[in-house]
């Protein structure tokens, strides 16, 4: 798990972050199958 996953996770389900802002995050602070853990939804670049 990536050092920021939980603060990623914890600004995206209190809406403080877009899913965009979490897009983002892919590559910097969460990977690609971290982001589908948080948003549900499959990352696509």
């Amino acid at each position: 798990m990536s050092a920021n996953y939980e603060k990623v996770k914890d600004y995206y389900e209190k809406g403080l972050w877009s899913l965009d802002r979490v897009k983002k995050a892919v590559g910097r602070w969460i990977t690609p199958e971290e982001f589908k853990q948080i948003t549900g939804t499959e990352y696509a670049a």
